[in-house]
């Protein structure tokens, strides 16, 4: 258990972890606002956005992580779209994860009494305003639970930018494996940042919970 204190190893595993963290705070930031505006396509009255909010989803949801990485990475550099590897593997995470974001935010909206927008609608409000100012901020409360776990997961989906030259977790943990440390402190210790990754956005969401539940 004592190799991460030896040589560099502390600083390896340490990069490794923020990169970790702020591999998955992109890819939430941008699940999080794709995957709202994806639900918003969703339950739109037009066509064309319906059809498109369903098609992603369909797309995404259903196609394996590796795949997207290695779409997102070695497919947009040849159409002239250049990143970091960090970037490319934020796009991929972000859109992977913003489908299952955009399912439970719907599932959220449908919740809602339809009478709420109907009565809405009779103000003479927007499908925009109606929406945001009277579908989702009750919607937000019945979504709080299912979100935690999309967002929980997402981390750990992280591992496979390892794959793609990003310098996060998994990554060290190859480079220790290429040492010659014993694999069972190896993963002692990479699991131990999962978990604590883990148990802060758990926690994270049990405050929200508690600071939006409605008295019964």
């Amino acid at each position: 258990m004592g190799f991460l204190f030896e040589q560099d190893n502390f600083a390896l595993f340490r990069d490794g972890f923020l990169q970790t963290i702020e591999l998955s705070a992109l890819s939430a930031l941008l699940a999080l606002l794709l995957g709202t505006l994806l639900a918003a396509f969703r339950v739109s009255p037009v066509p064309v956005l319906r059809a498109f909010g369903t098609t992603w989803v369909t797309l995404f949801r259903n196609t394996p992580l590796t795949l997207l990485f290695f779409a997102v990475t070695f497919g947009l550099p040849p159409l002239g779209v250049h990143f970091s590897h960090l970037t490319f593997a934020a796009l991929a995470l972000g859109g992977y994860t913003a489908s299952f974001v955009c399912e439970v935010i719907r599932s959220g909206i449908n919740t809602v009494p339809l009478g709420q927008a109907e009565a809405a609608r009779s103000l003479g409000m927007s499908f925009f305003q109606t929406l945001t100012l009277v579908i989702l901020p009750q919607a937000t409360r019945t979504v709080l639970a299912p979100m935690s776990s999309v967002f929980i997961a997402l981390p750990r989906n992280s591992a496979i930018a390892g794959a793609f030259s990003v310098g996060e977790l998994y990554s060290a943990q190859q480079t220790f494996s290429e040492r010659g440390y014993s694999i069972f402190s190896i993963f002692f210790w990479v699991a131990c940042a999962y978990l604590l990754i883990s148990a802060t956005v758990a926690s994270f969401f049990r405050f929200l919970e508690s600071r939006l539940a409605v008295v019964r």
